[in-house]
């Protein structure tokens, strides 16, 4: 396991709970990320195995960032769910459908009371009208919530839109979120793509959510991890450029001239702040 950054968030792979030999695979796939999920994946019947299952193997994915998903508030499993789920200690607990920071703190002081270790982070979907537009307030609810997750899905559901490609009905909803998470100084991480056949319409979808500002991508296939790392990583020529203008910048503060200028383009503080960034994902 892993500190969660924005390096470490590029592909979010979800793996069903119930699916023995998918989570022994997941082992020896490149995803930065693994949502070892109790809700969607996993039917009524086996709830209690795959809860079980899962508490045991969340520390068994080396250089994983792990959370774990349980079934959201008020089903009949949540709260077995979050007590094992707290108990077992994954860097995360993933929780669904969160309307408000009132359930969002809910479900902390279950996770507290039934002895998380502080390592063990809150992860919150944003998925119906009233997540998108108390967003702001949910994520900056708790410091032990440190990432938002777009349910994309659902959202397009609650919203009664059709889903298209360009996603033109989620577009307003997915800049919020992205500029929820940054006022709150938290991550985010876009939702997932459903043809998982369609490797050109996923890659097109995963660059826009990299163009808004998204962390990192959920996914719901091995075969999206690849170019998620890609898209989701500085390119040979971002990383040239920053390195560029960082050095411009250092040459003109240490003659004094407090101008510098990379291929004509003037270069201001902003720009050094945001090769540095470039740098520390490619790092």
């Amino acid at each position: 396991m892993s500190e969660t950054s924005p390096t470490r968030l590029r592909s979010v792979l979800y793996m069903p709970g119930a699916n023995e030999r998918a989570l022994e695979k997941a082992k020896g796939l490149p995803a930065d990320a693994l949502i070892l999920d109790l809700e969607d994946a996993v039917a009524p019947a086996a709830k209690a195995e795959a809860r079980e299952r899962v508490a045991a193997v969340c520390h068994d994915y080396p250089g994983k960032t792990v959370a774990i998903r349980v079934n959201s508030i008020g089903t009949e499993w949540h709260d077995a769910d979050v007590a094992a789920a707290a108990k077992a200690g994954p860097d995360a607990i993933l929780i669904p459908k969160v309307n408000s920071v009132e359930e969002l703190l809910g479900v902390e002081k279950a996770v507290n009371a039934a002895g998380a270790p502080q390592s063990t982070k809150l992860w919150a979907m944003v998925e119906s009208p009233q997540a998108i537009l108390d967003a702001r307030e949910i994520a900056s609810a708790t410091e032990r919530l440190t990432v938002l997750v777009m349910g994309t899905n659902d959202l397009i559901k609650e919203l009664f839109a059709t889903p298209t490609p360009g996603r033109e009905a989620l577009l307003t909803s997915l800049k919020w979120a992205v500029l929820a998470a940054r006022a709150a100084g938290k991550e985010i991480v876009d939702g997932v793509y459903n043809d998982v056949k369609n490797l050109e319409g996923f890659e097109a979808e995963a660059t826009q959510g990299q163009q808004f500002g998204f962390d990192g991508k959920t996914l719901i296939h091995p075969s999206q991890v690849e170019p998620t790392n890609r898209i989701f990583s500085p390119t040979a020529e971002e990383i040239e450029r920053s390195k560029k203008v960082i050095a411009a910048w250092e040459e003109a503060e240490a003659s004094g001239s407090g101008v510098a200028t990379v291929d004509g383009q003037m270069i201001e503080n902003l720009h050094v702040e945001m090769a540095r960034r470039v740098l520390s994902k490619a790092d």
